[in-house]
């Protein structure tokens, strides 16, 4: 049974006649040539003494219009026997029936199966390779010589995935050869993740609409590349639209139904389909098949003579073609053919060597092969059925079936036990699907010089090899649509790149995205992250969002400039203090070192020299102790020096107060006795250190990595341990600073030759402009420099209060040695030298003729 024409022709069906077959129209001079190869390989059997050498083998032709009813008809025919389809009877002398050879397209063999499986009668077929047909349940006598669509499908989605296309579209016929195979190839790339753009059915009975429709989906889509399962008969109406319309910008990949058929591989339909690839089933050569295609006798049957007349564009000789006909009524079935009959006759002598179309063609024997194989497999069968021993046999008690009266049962048997080599050397046996072992050629379509299409082997596929290497494809041999070179790109969206993750737009396929930078500290190392991964703690991710880089680690260091520049202040502040100490100690018993107060003074100049050096304790890497000597430090000795300060001006503030009762007696008194100045220091110095001790004990300062204030850099710092300890601990410096502030404030007027209220306030008027400006800045600021402000806070009032309170002394000590006399002390003024700069220790105004003797307070 082979679809020798195209289709069913069109007639006026009546319902009150009795049915008549249809008739056929559209010759396929590719399917006849499958036919005459038929006839080749049965001659050449029965030629051969090795097979079947004391049984001839006979055939009838059924001609199934590669429609579903004509195959069904031609299937009961044959069973029948008769002329006619009689369901479920037999009445026939003669030959056994031995098995059907066809039926042509998958969805005709399924046709053709379910009836032929019933009685279990043997189909081999040499194109129907739907996977649906694996089913032994359904079809347990089908057996087939061309490979399994699953392995043609996973072949092709393998294709896909090695060239990178994630984007494709599917086309497949309205049968279950197309259903089947684009059922399975969707299955195996979604499930890699390539996505389907589209999927159209290609209508069995022409309809325009529905092809149209085809073409605008095609037009519309992004994805170029195009799957399309379907036979070539099926194809070639979309073919002709896609040509008229001009879609020359998509990349077909072609099943082994149409890749290699002459219907489709026109070089009219070249613009559209050139640089299809396919897969073709394994090509072989048979020897002397090409003569013998020649050489056929016009007369012999109906078909010769109509393909005779279609080849030559002629009509044979009515008389000798009725006759022909009558003869060969038996070999072959009623065909009607209804093609226009040319108006020239034919000799019937005409040379087919001189022609040149699909039916002469030999040079890509695939299907033919395989129908080639399929009469080689029967007749196998029946040669080992008809040499049979007796007592030895696969049947009951050892027997053998009558080669000239056998069951079709008996004859599967050994169709499915049957194993042979084929003259190409290829090992023909079938597996318990009826399956045989799946080889393809990967084919190109690129154009011949003469602009013909050739079919150029570009690979192979094998589907017996390890996983890994069952396809070899030779890329440089590849020829794109267009001429190209380069493989196209089918993507709904670009490759996202490292850096960034996919995102899914809502209501797509997952291969449209969009492409999202990774968040700070999220990085993605390879092409199309779904998820960007974040970075561990001490890593943050770099510009390019590619890679965990060590996060920066920020400490104010002791080698950097600006750590070189503070430790150079603050030792240069310390030094200063304690050569102001050392003036002090060497003008020791001087009238204005006493009179100022030499264990205050002193105690003063150490507290500031601990605050200058605190300072770089705030320097360098943080550790245990210098978090904890650091804020002690400072802590302590500000309460130092502002509790001196305060013994200071308390003492001021009496002396003013009682400078305005005008008492003499309350101007030469003691308000507080030296003892107890010197014991303010002291234990207000011990609150602090109490207060500080406690803290380190309960919640001490320790180092910490801040990683919260910038993400790219590690901060270490030190952390408080308590806020609560820490704002107390200053809290109660900043008590002091303003008792000492208010009692110099109180005592700033005070009209005497050793006033030294005045600098105190300005001292601690620079002391609070320092404290309240710093409070912002070390608010807005991170990392080291957050340090250095602190330290910048800390050298800036220890600097400010060193030269307000004792910059004025040691000029009177350095530059003015004759102001530093007991007389002035006492209020005793000798002159009044306006060239000084008032200092604590001025000479009574001139304007001022009373004298306010001072209360010395040395020790």
């Amino acid at each position: 049974m082979f679809p020798v024409h195209y289709r069913l022709a069109p007639s006026n069906t009546s319902t009150s006649a009795v049915p008549t077959s249809s008739d056929c129209e559209g010759f396929n001079f590719r399917t006849f040539r499958w036919l005459q190869t038929m006839r080749f390989a049965i001659d050449e059997i029965n030629g051969r003494d090795d097979i079947l050498p004391h049984t001839d083998l006979g055939y009838v032709i059924y001609d199934s219009c590669f429609t579903i009813s004509k195959a069904v008809e031609g299937t009961l025919t044959y069973l029948t026997g008769q002329d006619e389809a009689v369901p479920n009877y037999r009445c026939s002398s003669g030959a056994p029936l031995a098995a059907l050879i066809g039926a042509g397209g998958s969805d005709l063999s399924i046709a053709t199966a379910r009836i032929l499986g019933l009685y279990y009668f043997a189909q081999v077929s040499y194109e129907s390779s739907c996977s649906v047909l694996e089913n032994k349940f359904q079809f347990p006598s089908f057996l087939r010589t061309i490979p399994n669509d699953n392995h043609q499908s996973r072949a092709m989605a393998q294709m896909v995935l090695h060239f990178g296309w994630t984007w494709v579209g599917t086309i497949g016929a309205e049968d279950d050869y197309g259903k089947y195979g684009i059922k399975l190839f969707k299955e195996v790339v979604e499930e890699a993740g390539v996505c389907i753009s589209f999927s159209e059915t290609i209508p069995k009975v022409y309809s325009r609409e529905r092809i149209l429709r085809i073409v605008d989906t095609i037009k519309e889509s992004t994805a170029n590349i195009i799957v399309v399962f379907s036979s070539d008969i099926d194809f070639s109406s979309l073919a002709e639209e896609l040509v008229n319309h001009n879609i020359t910008n998509k990349t077909w990949i072609a099943s082994e139904a149409w890749i290699t058929s002459a219907l489709i591989a026109k070089p009219e339909y070249y613009p559209a389909l050139g640089g299809t690839i396919g897969f073709a089933i394994r090509r072989a050569e048979i020897p002397d098949l090409q003569p013998y295609l020649h050489n056929i006798d016009p007369y012999t049957d109906r078909l010769t003579e109509e393909f005779w007349q279609t080849t030559f564009n002629c009509t044979l000789d009515i008389r000798q073609s009725v006759n022909a006909t009558t003869q060969s009524l038996n070999a072959t079935s009623r065909i009607h053919n209804l093609d226009p009959v040319p108006s020239k006759l034919c000799t019937g002598l005409e040379s087919l060597a001189k022609i040149n179309n699909t039916y002469s063609d030999v040079s890509q024997l695939r299907l033919t092969y395989s129908v080639y194989k399929a009469v080689y497999t029967v007749a196998h069968a029946l040669h080992n059925l008809e040499h049979c021993v007796n007592g030895s046999g696969p049947f009951v008690n050892g027997s053998c079936a009558d080669i000239n009266n056998f069951e079709p049962w008996q004859l599967m048997y050994y169709l499915k036990n049957l194993r042979f080599t084929t003259h190409t050397g290829e090992d023909i046996f079938f597996d318990e699907n009826g399956d045989v072992t799946a080889e393809y050629d990967i084919l190109n379509w690129q154009r011949h010089p003469d602009g013909s299409v050739a079919y150029v082997q570009i690979g192979h596929y094998n589907s017996t090899a390890p996983a890994g290497s069952r396809m070899t494809i030779q890329n440089d041999s590849i020829i794109w649509r267009n001429d190209m070179l380069k493989p196209p790109r089918s993507l709904c969206s670009e490759s996202c790149q490292p850096g960034t993750r996919k995102g899914i737009r809502q209501g797509e396929p997952v291969c449209c995205f969009d492409c999202i930078p990774c968040a700070d500290g999220e990085i993605s190392n390879e092409t199309d992250a779904r998820e960007c991964i974040q970075c561990s703690e001490d890593y943050w991710s770099n510009a390019k969002r590619d890679a965990c880089v060590l996060k920066e680690i920020e400490f104010l260091d002791f080698s950097e400039p600006l750590g070189i520049t503070l430790i150079a202040i603050s030792v240069f502040g310390a030094c200063v203090t304690i050569a102001v100490a050392v003036i002090f100690l060497i003008h020791n018993n001087t009238a204005l070192v006493k009179a100022n107060g030499r264990v205050l003074s002193f105690s003063l100049l150490f507290s500031l020299v601990i605050t200058f050096l605190s300072s770089i304790v705030f320097i360098g890497h943080p550790q245990h102790w210098s978090c904890m000597t650091s804020q002690v430090a400072l802590a302590l000795g500000f309460a130092l020096c502002l509790s001196c300060i305060m013994g200071k001006t308390i003492v001021l503030m009496f002396r003013a107060r009682a400078a305005k009762s005008k008492s003499p007696e309350a101007a030469n008194s003691e308000p507080i006795k030296p003892l107890h100045q010197k014991i303010i220091p002291l234990v207000c110095t011990l609150i602090q250190a109490c207060a500080c001790t406690v803290w380190l004990i309960l919640m001490p300062p320790y180092p910490v990595k801040n990683m919260a204030s910038q993400n790219i850099k590690i901060i270490l710092e030190c952390n408080e341990g308590s806020i609560i300890f820490i704002c107390c601990i200053f809290a109660y410096d900043i008590l002091l600073a303003l008792l000492a502030f208010v009692f110099a404030f109180i005592a700033r007027k005070l009209t005497d030759n050793f006033n030294e209220a005045k600098f105190v306030t300005f001292g601690m008027l620079v002391f609070f402009i320092v404290w309240i400006s710093f409070v912002p800045a070390y608010l807005s600021t991170r990392g080291k420099f957050m340090v250095a402000v602190q330290i910048f806070a800390i050298l800036a009032s220890s600097f400010g209060l060193l030269a307000c309170i004792f910059i004025p002394k040691c000029y009177i000590i350095l530059i003015k040695p004759e102001r530093n006399t007991e007389e002035l002390v006492k209020g005793k003024t000798e002159r009044n030298d306006t060239s000084a700069p008032g200092t604590s220790v001025s000479t009574t105004s001139e304007l001022n003729s009373t004298t306010i003797s001072t209360v010395s307070v040395d020790d």
